[in-house]
């Protein structure tokens, strides 16, 4: 908050967390990130397919990581409140499970702080930080109260690193997130590609995207393979969110010429 106690909200600039819970259904967004939603999907009308595509995965790589036994989870750039949120699937497993929350925008830290009560057994906290600021996430006071860095725990970033534009700082984000945590840890990563389009699809990003139409950088397979160093991929890969270990293979899933989406979980030996 600022001094005189009002929320740090700039409501004429479109945020990812309220354009995803645009996108998803939900209701906490402004205009701006209604029109930018809009444009968006104009230009790559999968989005909205793949963005639940994207949150189906989440869930699904929460659920093998505390089918695992993995009990501690830091989820940064969490977004805001929905449906089968991390602590909801984790504590279903393993009631005892610790969950951290990490945004850097006041009204997602608003709603989870309100709507996103864990089970007692367990324990859900929530600090607001950058993705950029790792030292900020990791020294965090609430993060080190809540979690023992010492066991294993499952870092997410799902969804959040094609925001930052440098491939360099993503990199060095992911080495030192993983490198704080021990033998056992597992990271849980979902990024933007186009991978899947067409010249001309990939020709109408790259203008878009110079043109600000769009925040975010899509990456290559090959990309997000650099970041694993010294990382185990847990199969089946690096893979479409909706291919990572489907509830029922036999669904349909959604499949873009314009757009995808890439989940992966690896472990840190």
């Amino acid at each position: 908050m600022d001094n005189g106690g009002q929320l740090r909200i700039d409501t004429t600039v479109p945020h990812p967390a309220r354009r995803y819970s645009y996108w998803l259904g939900g209701k906490d967004h402004f205009a701006a990130d209604r029109e930018s939603g809009d444009a968006i999907a104009a230009a790559f009308p999968a989005v909205v397919e793949l963005a639940r595509a994207n949150r189906a995965f989440l869930r699904r790589a929460v659920r093998y990581l505390a089918e695992s036994g993995i009990r501690q989870f830091l989820d940064v750039g969490t977004g805001l409140p929905a449906p089968d949120n991390t602590h909801e699937v984790a504590q279903r497993i393993a009631p005892e499970s610790r969950v951290v929350y990490v945004d850097n925008d006041p009204i997602v830290m608003v709603h989870a702080q309100a709507l996103l009560v864990g089970d007692p057994r367990g324990r859900t906290a929530y600090l607001e930080a950058d993705v950029r600021d790792p030292d900020a996430i990791l020294e965090h006071p609430e993060l080190r109260a809540t979690l023992d860095l010492d066991r294993p725990v499952a870092l997410q970033l799902v969804a959040i690193l094609h925001f930052v534009p440098d491939d360099e700082q993503v990199a060095a984000v992911v080495r030192r997130l993983v490198g704080a945590l021990p033998s056992g840890s597992h990271l849980v990563l979902s990024h933007g590609t186009m991978d899947f389009s067409t010249p001309q699809g990939v020709a109408a990003y790259e203008k878009m995207y110079a043109a600000g139409g769009t925040d975010v950088r899509a990456r290559s397979k090959a990309t997000l393979q650099s970041y694993l160093t010294g990382l185990e991929l847990v199969e089946p890969g690096i893979v479409p969110v909706a291919d990572w270990r489907p509830d029922n293979p036999a669904d349909p899933r959604p499949v873009s010429p314009d757009l995808g989406i890439y989940g992966l979980v690896a472990r840190k030996p």
